[in-house]
């Protein structure tokens, strides 16, 4: 590190790594903990400067995206951002309208309906250029955040950005999405490979622009078996950590760590914590003590509080809070929720699952 406290890409020098380290799988003198969508509804300033304009505008406002990212900081000790975005903003790159109806939530009027809309996408080369603000959120963040915490970066897994772009929208059966992989299997492969060369550059501009590490959101794995999550899913998640990581090496990045969350994905943990991430993300429905059976000492798990879990008193909060990190052990894990935040939480009970998070894992490391 230079003298002035600026780290190498000319960024405030990093004081809280353990996010980091224990990605990495490094040992850590406690837990650290964030949360999925903890820049969210849930807080009354989140609400107060989303009011003013439209979802997607809000996204392409660096400045609006940074001070998202920064309200949860200044309220709880967390030891990470996440940057704000959305995992659609890839499809909109794409080309696909996309529009936030609120109460109902993402809808694209003209879905992808047969083979032959594909050809409508815009070149996935060129995606990185059009998610140009995406980057300078992340600049402005990691400047203002002056090195108190590590800047995750995202995106959505291709399978997941394809429900989206077939469905129109949210499904509960995503029955749209599966018909293409049961009646047009090249042409969701093609579609699938044609998200994964969106993805690539994209999280390697995340990386460029001062993302320190990357989670890649499989929200809808759960609606996969794991014979069509093997075949539809799974080569293409491997296929984004190795290329990112191949890019990264050649663009002269240094390596950042990378995270996989399938939510709902239990059946095929031994295969993602083989698929070229640090850390394999899950939900509240995996017991903690069976995934590390089941993955091994190779990975660092993350999560997986039910997010529900927050709505118990303080007290409770704290117990489970104990339960969860004795299930997980004291290294090789990130505290987290199983999903993201909902948005009638109380900001308080956050507090309280972060303070746990921080104080018993100290006192397990004592003992």
């Amino acid at each position: 590190m230079e003298a002035n406290g600026l780290g190498s890409q000319g960024f405030p020098e990093l004081k809280n790594d353990t996010f980091l380290r224990a990605a990495w799988g490094e040992d850590t003198d406690y837990t650290p903990v964030w949360c999925m969508r903890q820049a969210g509804r849930y807080l009354p300033e989140f609400r107060e400067t989303r009011a003013a304009q439209d979802f997607f505008s809000t996204c392409r406002s660096p400045e609006a995206c940074c001070e998202l990212t920064l309200q949860p900081l200044r309220r709880f000790p967390l030891d990470a951002a996440i940057i704000f975005s959305d995992i659609l903003v890839v499809p909109q790159a794409l080309g696909m309208e996309v529009t936030m109806v609120p109460g109902k939530g993402p809808s694209f009027p003209e879905p992808l309906r047969e083979d032959r809309d594909l050809e409508r996408l815009r070149d996935p080369a060129a995606v990185a250029s059009e998610l140009g603000y995406v980057f300078q959120a992340i600049t402005l963040t990691r400047q203002q955040l002056a090195g108190r915490v590590p800047l995750i970066g995202f995106a959505g897994a291709p399978w997941t950005l394809m429900t989206y772009m077939v469905e129109g929208g949210s499904s509960s059966t995503m029955a749209q999405a599966k018909r293409w992989l049961y009646q047009r299997p090249q042409a969701s492969h093609q579609l699938l490979r044609i998200l994964t060369d969106a993805l690539v550059p994209y999280l390697v501009g995340q990386v460029a622009a001062g993302a320190q590490a990357l989670q890649l959101f499989e929200s809808h794995a759960g609606h996969l078996g794991p014979q069509l999550f093997n075949k539809f899913a799974l080569p293409y998640i491997r296929d984004v950590a190795k290329r990112v990581k191949a890019r990264l090496q050649e663009s002269g990045l240094a390596p950042v760590p990378m995270i996989i969350f399938a939510k709902d994905g239990h059946f095929a943990l031994e295969e993602l914590a083989q698929a070229g991430y640090e850390v394999v993300g899950l939900d509240w429905t995996v017991a903690p003590e069976k995934a590390r059976e089941r993955v091994g000492k190779t990975v660092t798990l993350q999560g997986n509080l039910d997010p529900c879990a927050l709505y118990a008193s303080e007290e409770e909060i704290g117990r489970l809070v104990q339960q969860m990190l004795n299930d997980f052990g004291p290294q090789r894990y990130i505290a987290n929720l199983g999903h993201g935040l909902y948005p009638d939480m109380d900001p308080e009970h956050v507090g309280a699952f972060v303070d746990a998070v921080h104080r018993y894992s100290r006192l397990l490391r004592q003992n």
